[in-house]
């Protein structure tokens, strides 16, 4: 009797018990989903890493403040408001139109209770102003006015008021003709409340943004729309809402079919996905009940578990139905199978854990939590698959043959169709086994060497919109193009930030020997480099940045004493002063002490570092703010001086190096730790520790294919997906793994090296191609979508899970014929060969 055979029996022979006791403890594990971290913290370099970039960032929060704008934050922002008009947005009849917007927000509570005495600012405003003869005409006397005057009367207002050098250009596209009286659009300012002014005026903020919102959208005529938070909101929302109307549903879609055909019976399939959900849910209930955040592994996590429960709920079945013989009742044949799969899915748990938890050491606190939790629902899936999957299922199979329903049913390898494919690998085996271990290891060395030539991206930006033929899918499946998206790009093409403190930034930061003239040369270096970059925002030809030269300009403008200063360390008249700079600095402190040190750091009494603040362009990706900011920063080559570029751009790539590290450091420990743990397991459980190292070399093959299939698919290798590379292993594992065991089982039952191998990749290998078939036809969904990222994860994920498959079916079977033949395999053969089972012929 084998060692696992008293528990399963118990599970088997009484299974209501079983099947009772695993439902209470269910209830109770799922409901600390209620208590479950949707957010990973994410706070500085504990959640980022700690790149010297994120150091730099926390020098400058420290010894600068986050605030970027010359003083203390402002008490008010402006929330705009676009009309855009088929015709002409300056007509007489959108003006008035404009001003009627105007009036309905005003009658809004907390639009009125937000703006207090401030009037809201737009052309419409402007011109009716001029029209009324009184630039502080109430928005009734403007309204009356514009309606007054003829349509020509309005069309000369308009170009008087918006003629060159007007202020009211900011109201207008960066493509609007200053003088003419036509224009796409325009925009008007609401000056809110700022939120940095407490935690009332945040709330009388969000608000009255709310209501400017939904008024807009209520609108007809002119479009109106805001792009503020809620715009943000509602299009995540929908975003979310056709990812869930067409993903989940394929992918479900997909697993049924799939489950259908590996099953090729609908009660099995209906038990099988319930131990599948019940699985995921454990995995999360036991988050939430541990107060881990779960984070990333809301995305990831419920992906692999998914599909090692499909895994491990085959296995149990389909060795169940190998095991049951014509007369026997469903109890014996369950618990037999169950004993017979306990050690495979056992090491496939432990191994599986060891890969996963090997992110624990990873500087990336949410790579750590996602590892926790991965684990937790390996963890789970086990128990789960264990317990309550055959439980229900014996309960439901006694039930229907005891109204005389026949539950015997075919494992899915010895099939007429599969039977000749699954046996494909051992007829290699048998006729080239070194030849196919050779050219498995020359694609393995390839892919290992397209590590080096992946495209790094930060992280994955949608550039291009939804593919048309995505869009053009019938029925539900057609993906709707985003509004927001369409309205973002028209105002990042056409119109600069509206508050222009609230502009997307950058930073450089200077330190050494920051009193020296060549630190202030070095500023006009990034000056200079700044200009000459597309992803920087220019006005008027030059760059609106703020660093100690500028504002030493702007305050010598307004001081003589301290333009005095300047002049007089300014020996050759450039502007930069070239001698006595500490004077300068101490200067500029005493004249405007707030506005130096946003750019200059002084601590202690001593000069250490000098910020310059980039603006950057709207709409630029990621990638190209950190090329640019790296190429501004590399231009400094002043003695004694070093810049750093810090922003959004350079952050993520600094991110990305680090992870890139980081995982082939967790990826060479994982496979490591689990080639020693499946040594020790094999030499312990099999009598021959070359059987555990033969069953993890195939594991390290799969991690180098699946980086050349990254290469080949143009998969770049982002924060994400590097972060999933860390997890191959722990797919890898699963197919390898039951390959192996039922080999050495067969071997132990007395068949041949070549019968052994046919049974293990017929009975088991079935297992694995109807786990693969339903992963992958899960993830392969994920391609419909219309996000790069979510199409790379969905493909590196079909990658790993297809090259398992292939690597586990047609590679190992010579690795294990091999082993067989120049190993012992008498060393496997032990007592438990007295089992009675009858033996397959060669």
């Amino acid at each position: 009797m084998s060692r696992f055979d008293r528990p399963f029996r118990f599970v088997t022979e009484h299974n209501l018990l079983v099947l009772l006791v695993m439902l209470l403890v269910s209830a109770g594990v799922v409901a600390g989903i209620g208590q479950l971290q949707t957010q990973s913290q994410m706070n500085g370099s504990s959640a980022v890493g700690d790149t010297e970039v994120a150091q730099k960032l926390d020098y400058i929060r420290a010894n600068y403040g986050t605030n970027d704008s010359e003083s203390d934050a402002p008490e008010v922002r402006p929330a705009p408001v676009y009309v855009r008009s088929d015709d002409n947005a300056l007509s007489k009849a959108a003006l008035l139109d404009s001003l009627e917007f105007q009036q309905r927000a005003l009658d809004n509570e907390s639009v009125a209770a937000a703006l207090g005495d401030r009037e809201p600012v737009g052309v419409a405003n402007l011109v009716a102003a001029r029209a009324a003869g009184d630039r502080d005409a109430s928005l009734d006397q403007q309204t009356a006015a514009l309606e007054s005057a003829s349509a020509s009367e309005v069309e000369s207002l308009v170009a008087e008021t918006l003629s060159a050098g007007s202020a009211a250009a900011r109201l207008l596209p960066g493509d609007y003709e200053p003088g003419t009286a036509t224009a796409e659009s325009h925009r008007m300012l609401f000056r809110f409340e700022s939120a940095d002014a407490g935690d009332a005026a945040a709330e009388r903020r969000a608000a009255a943004t709310a209501a400017l919102y939904e008024l807009a959208g209520d609108r007809e005529g002119p479009e109106y729309f805001t792009l503020g938070e809620h715009a943000v909101a509602e299009s995540n929302a929908n975003f979310n809402r056709q990812t869930m109307q067409l993903i989940v549903p394929v992918a479900l879609l997909a697993i049924l079919a799939v489950l259908a055909f590996a099953y090729r019976d609908l009660v099995d399939v209906v038990v099988g996905f319930a131990g599948v959900v019940l699985s995921v849910l454990w995995m999360f209930g036991i988050l939430g009940w541990m107060q881990i955040p779960a984070g990333m592994t809301m995305i990831i996590g419920p992906v692999l578990i998914v599909g090692l429960s499909v895994d491990y709920g085959l296995h149990v079945f389909m060795r169940y139905r190998e095991e049951r013989g014509e007369s026997e009742d469903v109890r014996e044949p369950m618990a037999r199978g169950l004993s017979s799969v306990a050690v495979a899915l056992g090491l496939v748990t432990l191994t599986a854990a060891v890969g996963f938890m090997s992110n624990v050491t990873n500087e990336f606190a949410i790579i750590e939590q996602l590892a926790i939790g991965i684990t937790l629902g390996v963890v789970s899936t086990f128990v789960v698959s264990l317990t309550l999957v055959p439980a229900l299922k014996v309960t439901v199979d006694r039930l229907l043959e005891r109204v005389g329903l026949d539950r015997r049913k075919q494992p899915l390898g010895e099939t007429r169709l599969l039977e000749p494919f699954l046996t494909g690998g051992v007829r290699l085996a048998k006729r080239a086994a070194p030849a196919v271990i050779v050219l498995a290891l020359i694609a393995g060395s390839a892919g290992a060497v397209a590590w080096t030539d992946l495209d790094r991206q930060s992280v994955q930006q949608d550039t291009d919109g939804i593919a048309e033929w995505k869009q053009n899918l019938p029925g539900p499946l057609g993906w709707e193009t985003s509004e927001y998206d369409a309205r973002a790009d028209y105002v990042d093409a056409h119109y600069r930030a509206a508050d222009e403190d609230a502009r997307s930034s950058s930073q450089v930061l200077l330190e050494g020997d920051v009193t020296s003239p060549s630190a202030l040369a070095a500023v006009e270096t990034v000056h200079d480099s700044a200009g000459e970059q597309g992803a920087v925002f220019q006005r008027a030809g030059s760059v609106p940045l703020r660093s100690p030269l500028s504002v030493m300009e702007s305050v010598a403008a307004e001081n003589d004493e301290f333009a005095a200063t300047v002049a007089e360390a300014d020996t050759d008249g450039d502007g930069v002063p070239d001698r006595d700079v500490a004077e300068v600095y101490d200067a500029l402190y005493a004249a405007a002490p707030e506005e130096a040190s946003q750019v200059v750091e002084r601590t202690d009494g001593e000069y250490r570092s000098l910020r310059v603040v980039v603006p950057i362009e709207g709409g630029t990706t990621i990638a190209q703010q950190a090329d640019a900011m790296q190429a501004v920063a590399s231009g400094v080559s002043a003695d004694g001086v070093d810049a750093t570029a810090v922003g959004v751009g350079t952050l993520n790539e600094a991110e990305l190096g680090q992870t890139a590290d980081s995982i082939l450091t967790t990826l060479t420990v994982a496979l490591a730790a689990v080639g020693v743990l499946l040594t020790l397991v094999y030499r312990v459980a099999t009598g021959s520790a070359a059987l555990g190292v033969v069953t993890a070399v195939p594991i390290a093959l799969v991690t180098a294919l699946v980086v050349g299939g990254m290469y080949l698919l143009s998969v770049p290798l982002t924060l994400l997906t590097s972060l999933l590379l860390s997890l191959v292993v722990g797919l890898g594992i699963d197919y390898n793994i039951h390959v192996s065991d039922r080999f050495a089982q067969e071997l132990e039952r007395g068949q041949t090296v070549t019968g052994a191998l046919r049974t293990a990749v017929t009975g088991t290998g079935g297992a694995l191609l109807g786990s693969t078939l339903t992963s992958v036809g899960a993830f392969s969904a994920l391609l419909l979508h219309p996000h790069p990222q979510i199409t790379s994860f969905g493909t590196l994920v079909v990658l790993a899970l297809s090259l398992s498959f292939v690597v586990a079916v047609f590679v190992l079977p010579s690795l294990l014929l091999l082993w067989a033949n120049h190993g012992s395999p008498d060393a496997v053969r032990s007592e438990s060969s007295a089992r009675d089972r009858p033996v397959a012929q060669d």
